[in-house]
């Protein structure tokens, strides 16, 4: 069949080949419905391209739970030595490992290369994620990387939407739809049918494989439905050339021709199918026209044959090498033969490759595969499959399943006396409740964890257990029982290897306590401990808490400074390996920090950021929200409320402190601004005992301020941070020097206001008009009149605000992102240019502020005076 409607598309492949040879590298998603073409398309861009383009094929496999890099593996050889034997060792390196020698290949290319990924929609987590890895970075390479999926099959909630979310504001990659063919284009193809093309293109809605399929099989009436088509098709095999289709459809989307002729006992008619167009090859394999065509068959063949035939197929693969037997393959073909021992042995086993892969949605599916199986299961047994079941659907957010697998693995391990694996159990609940937001649940599992041990001799589970433990006082904010606890974990865990990931966060829970309670440099050094440690053991996610912690830590201790070079090193280690989620909590955190050092553009650019990416961790969301509805409220902008009201919606079923205190702290200041007084008292008094309680100064502080500023009693607040003590205090000079020591400039204009001369409430007006609050600006201006000021000076209007480098305003806009940390990649995915324009946008930057590296911007604008916050341009005087 000829290939109509499609010239377009192929010209825009060819461009983008074009382009990555001259431009940097390119991505390019072709979506469509199943049966519009994508595969065809491939095939015929495949057979154009210039001589010398290395091509490289590789297909994802159909399966429910598909294998480890499926398609990455099938084109392994074509990428270097290096890469096959990463991507193909048992067991495999860390996903980085292979991540970065996947990009390393593509960027050391000797000559054009393309690389296509058919079916994206049946990918596993690892080919997924290397998608989402090589994707960021494609622009670094001169190769083309082709995907296919099928839209219709990829909702909201299809993990390949997320990958699709983060690179669409790429330059370097694009989206390339492909529509139904015309009537015309049905006509063209129908020409010598006797079948009526008006009547085939409505029946067909014009989608060419099921065009093809009716016309290949000379119906005397259009078929009802593509299957009744493929089947109409199959109906004119003789009964050999069916046996072999259905033996076919049986092993899967690629058919070892040899497995084909063992399955049928050397009488195969693959000929036959060739030859009429059901079956077609690539010289090593044999395929379906089309996965519908496959499943068709799968369907229509007889339930009893199916599960000979999987059980045929199975024995067949179980006679290969054990080092190369397809676990992913076994399993699935265990399950359609139904054998539960075969499922129990090849499921499990599968599961852990796929996790070790990091595919842990297939992880996930095996250990459902075996848990379905393991009804007759010895109880101790089954519990071991439940542990392994819940945490692998931890890691996926299918909580629901999880605490349902850990109670039942709880109830066994009771029953059976093994108090040692009930207390593990437990701890493993805890932490999967934590990340639920069922605190108190979570404490009690934890708490049992710790009880039923007993006497018994410590090992890796008391270690555990008292690890947990420790982590929700910190999460709680006890932090002096925190500290104590995490301190005996990491004693009783010292000479336990078993044990190192336990101790590895127990001095992360040790050093984030001792920040909270004011040991800084204490706090500092053991959080850089835990960050040792993990990077020593290759506890890649850890070692992100680590960064994490010390970023959050100081951040809630006001020692925004400090947390500069963290965010710098931990931002940069968390966006090396994809940990997006602790990635997004350092952005939120950095958007609180140059938010409350005045540094407002740059803080509503990581906070909005944060907040619209497709998917975030409730955690980093809310911090996210607090930096936005609080921006918004002192700049008076409408949408306060109703980022505040989304911001307490995360945070109060928490029922933390580091969570409720600040959100309830922003809504009491925002109601104050807008001069809700009852309002603000109420959200204060919402937050003020918790506050007190765990004895937090900062929380204490301000909470008390607005109920101050509202007039209402105040609590004890002995225990406030010295600004917020030297403001409750009347001491408003003696604040605003404390806040401004910290780099605070709104927080010390505030505190300016409340002076009883004008001289200090004009310098307090002139700070909030540079920074563009007017709320705060309007109520300074009724305290000067209530003052007696006879002069109060307007407002600066956003056009005489200017900058001494004479800076464009996409200079402004790039010279904000660089000094917030991002590096030129991450600023062109923001303003949605390319890397090569933001490399010229950066380099005029940094020479109009006459500086060499990008790392004295800061103290450049500082020096200069440049107000980042106007995006006006004025020339320089």
């Amino acid at each position: 069949m000829r290939l109509l409607e499609r010239a377009e598309h192929l010209a825009s492949l060819a461009l983008a080949l074009d382009e990555s040879a001259s431009h940097g590298g390119r991505v390019v998603l072709v979506e469509g419905e199943a049966g519009i073409g994508k595969t065809s398309l491939l095939a015929r861009f495949r057979g154009s391209v210039p001589d010398g383009t290395r091509v490289l094929l590789g297909s994802c496999d159909p399966l429910s739970t598909p294998r480890p890099f499926g398609p990455l593996v099938d084109i392994a050889h074509g990428l270097g030595s290096n890469f096959e034997r990463l991507v193909t060792a048992l067991p495999p390196p860390p996903r980085a490992t292979i991540f970065t020698a996947l990009l390393e290949a593509l960027r050391s290319a000797d000559g054009p290369l393309v690389v296509m990924l058919d079916d994206l929609h049946w990918a596993d987590d690892a080919t997924r994620d290397a998608l989402q890895f090589v994707g960021r970075r494609i622009a670094s390479t001169r190769a083309l990387v082709i995907g296919t999926y099928r839209d219709d099959e990829v909702g909201a909630q299809h993990p390949l939407r997320v990958v699709l979310g983060d690179l669409a504001t790429s330059p370097s990659v694009r989206r390339l739809p492909l529509e139904a063919l015309s009537i015309q284009a049905v006509s063209e193809l129908a020409r010598d049918t006797d079948l009526d093309p008006v009547e085939l293109h409505r029946r067909t809605s014009g989608n060419p494989f099921y065009v093809t399929e009716v016309i290949a099989g000379a119906p005397a009436s259009i078929p009802a439905t593509v299957r009744d088509a493929v089947l109409a098709r199959a109906a004119r095999l003789s009964s050999e050339g069916r046996r072999t289709l259905e033996v076919a459809a049986i092993i899967g989307s690629a058919i070892e021709p040899t497995l084909l002729t063992a399955a049928l006992d050397g009488e195969t008619a693959a000929e036959e199918c060739l030859a009429r167009g059901v079956l077609r090859t690539d010289g090593l394999r044999y395929f379906f026209r089309h996965e519908v065509a496959r499943q068709t068959i799968l369907e229509a063949t007889d339930p009893g044959l199916r599960l000979a035939l999987h059980a045929r197929v199975l024995a067949l693969l179980e006679g290969e090498p054990s080092d190369a037997r397809p676990l992913a393959r076994l399993a699935h073909h265990a399950e359609g033969a139904g054998d539960r021992e075969a499922v129990l042995r090849y499921a499990p086993a599968a599961a852990e490759e796929a996790a070790e892969a990091g595919s842990h949605r297939e992880a996930a599916a095996q250990l459902a595969r075996a848990v379905r199986f393991a009804g007759g299961l010895a109880p101790t047994d089954r519990a071991s499959l439940l542990e392994r079941y819940a945490v692998e659907h931890s890691a996926i957010d299918r909580l629901d399943l999880a605490n349902a697998a850990w109670a039942e693995a709880i109830a066994i391990w009771s029953q059976a006396g093994d108090v040692r694996r009930q207390s593990g159990a437990l701890a493993g609940y805890a932490r999967s409740l934590i990340v639920a937001g069922r605190d108190p649940e979570a404490e009690a599992a934890s708490r049992r964890a710790l009880e039923i041990l007993g006497d018994t001799p410590a090992g890796p589970e008391a270690v555990e257990a008292l690890g947990v433990q420790a982590y929700l006082r910190m999460l709680g904010r006890d932090n002096e029982e925190a500290v104590e606890l995490g301190r005996r974990t990491i004693e009783l865990g010292r000479d336990l290897p078993a044990a190192i990931s336990a101790v590895t966060l127990a001095w992360n829970t040790v050093g984030a306590a001792r920040i909270l309670l004011g040991d800084h440099e204490g706090g500092r050094a053991d959080l850089e401990e835990s960050l040792r440690l993990a990077e020593l053991h290759g506890l890649d996610r850890h070692a992100a808490g680590a960064w994490s912690n010390l970023v959050s830590g100081l951040g809630e201790m006001y020692r925004f400074a400090d947390t500069d070079a963290y965010y710098e090193a931990g931002h940069r280690f968390t966006a090396d390996r994809d940990l997006d989620a602790t990635r997004a909590y350092l952005e939120a955190w950095r958007a609180l920090s140059l938010l409350h050092r005045g540094r407002w553009t740059e803080a509503e650019t990581l906070a909005t950021a944060v907040v619209n990416a497709p998917t975030r961790s409730a955690i980093s969301r809310t911090m996210a929200l607090l930096a936005l509805g609080r921006l918004q409220s002192r700049r008076g902008d409408g949408d306060a409320w109703t980022t505040l009201d989304e911001a307490l919606s995360i945070a109060e079923p928490t029922g933390t402190l580091q969570r409720i205190g600040p959100v309830r702290a922003a809504r009491a200041e925002a109601a104050w601004l807008a001069g809700d007084l009852e309002r603000c008292a109420a959200e204060a008094e919402a937050a003020v005992v918790l506050a007190v309680r765990h004895r937090h100064p900062w929380h204490v502080g301000e909470l008390a301020w607005w109920l101050h500023a509202a007039g209402r009693p105040v609590p004890d607040a002995s225990a406030a941070a010295e600004p917020w003590r030297l403001q409750l205090a009347a001491r408003p000079r003696e604040a605003a020097a404390a806040w401004t020591e910290l780099g605070c400039p709104y927080e010390a204009a505030r505190a300016l206001f409340e002076a009883d001369d004008v001289a200090s409430v004009e310098t307090a007006h002139a700070e909030l008009d540079r920074l563009g609050a007017r709320p705060a600006l309007a109520h300074t201006a009724r305290r000067l009149r209530d003052l007696g000021a006879t002069t109060i000076r307007r407002g600066a209007r956003p056009s005489t605000r200017s900058n001494a480098a004479g800076l464009t305003t996409r200079e402004l806009e790039v010279l904000s992102l660089v000094v917030a940390g991002l590096r030129n990649s991450e600023i062109a995915e923001r303003l949605v240019l390319s890397t090569r324009t933001i490399d010229h946008h950066v380099s005029a930057v940094l020479g109009k502020l006459a500086i060499d590296r990008r790392g004295d911007a800061a103290a450049a604008v500082a020096r200069l005076g440049i107000d980042l916050q106007s995006g006006q341009s004025p020339q320089p005087k």
